[in-house]
């Protein structure tokens, strides 16, 4: 008899009413690929995105029936003919593509990376880092930032917010971050120079002048506002497939790249933090993607399985 696994499905795009749990076979490992047992799967905004009928705006083309999800951290527990470097019992995450919400989940190696998880990170940990983490990294890493040159990160607070601020930050570069006030103690102790959001932000920025550069992982109007100061538009970049007002966009691939083994090794040493606001059960995915879609989550939630 198969293995059997729970499951997070939708039938058809919606909001997170659309999120059915479902018992079903587990998949098998077939040749080139492994199967995980999921552990933790964080949840982003690309998710509900996703199922909602957006995967367009975010670079993406799925279809229902599919299942729920992108980043997955868990130990291998099959191995496929023909694949080599991992083994089971491996801990690993990485990018599951629409099949993170679930007991087991099989991936092609080496078109999806996988990156080992390394002593010192738990998994809810190391599946945040896959996205948020990823795209963070990217888009600093794109934008060049160089120590002594000023960086506005618009939407500081959030999941990828947080991690552009640190890297930022650990590179010499004076961080400017934009949240709400309740949001302003944190930014702080991240080591980013506050400024609340609301309001003329263009003239708020215009105090902290000179800015050199802009990573807007809000809603646009924090290029916007750079540009307003002076930041040339190609030192401008928003998370999303395309760009605002003529920046590059980080696209929120989700395949992911050897950047995870760099990010892994960050926060073992202590240099990268992660802030983990919610713990919910495969029972309540669809409770967490309300409470991600509706509230001001300023750091990450993950379902543990």
């Amino acid at each position: 008899m198969a293995d059997m696994m729970r499951q997070i499905w939708i039938d058809e795009f919606g909001g997170t009413e659309a999120l059915r749990m479902r018992e079903t076979a587990a998949p098998q490992a077939g040749p080139g690929q492994v199967r995980v047992r999921v552990r933790a799967a964080s949840l982003n905004p690309v998710d509900w995105k996703i199922f909602g009928g957006g995967a367009a705006s975010v670079g993406t083309s799925f279809a229902p029936p599919m299942g729920v999800g992108n980043d997955i951290a868990g130990t291998i527990d099959q191995v496929g003919a023909g694949v080599t470097g991992f083994t089971v019992g491996d801990r690993v995450f990485g990018s599951a593509r629409v099949k993170a919400l679930q007991d087991f989940t099989v991936l092609d190696v080496p078109a999806v990376k996988l990156a080992r998880i390394p002593d010192g990170l738990d998994d809810p940990e190391a599946a945040c880092l896959v996205v948020a983490g990823r795209t963070a990294w990217d888009g600093v890493e794109s934008l060049g930032v160089t120590a002594g040159e000023t960086l506005l990160v618009h939407g500081a607070a959030g999941g990828v917010g947080q991690y552009a601020v640190q890297l930022a930050v650990r590179k010499g570069v004076r961080v400017i971050g934009t949240a709400s006030p309740h949001n302003h103690d944190l930014l702080r102790e991240l080591g980013a120079e506050p400024v609340d959001y609301r309001g003329d932000l263009a003239a708020k920025l215009a105090q902290l002048a000179p800015l050199h550069a802009a990573f807007d992982a809000a809603d646009g109007s924090g290029v916007l506002a750079a540009t307003a100061n002076g930041v040339d538009i190609e030192r401008c970049i928003t998370v999303g497939a395309k760009g605002t007002g003529g920046a590059r966009g980080v696209a929120t691939d989700l395949e992911t790249h050897g950047a995870l083994d760099e990010l892994a090794a960050l926060a073992v040493r202590g240099e990268l933090r992660t802030r983990i606001l919610g713990r919910y059960s495969l029972n309540d995915a669809a409770e967490a993607y309300h409470e991600q879609m509706t509230g001001s989550v300023a750091g990450k939630l993950i379902v543990q399985l």
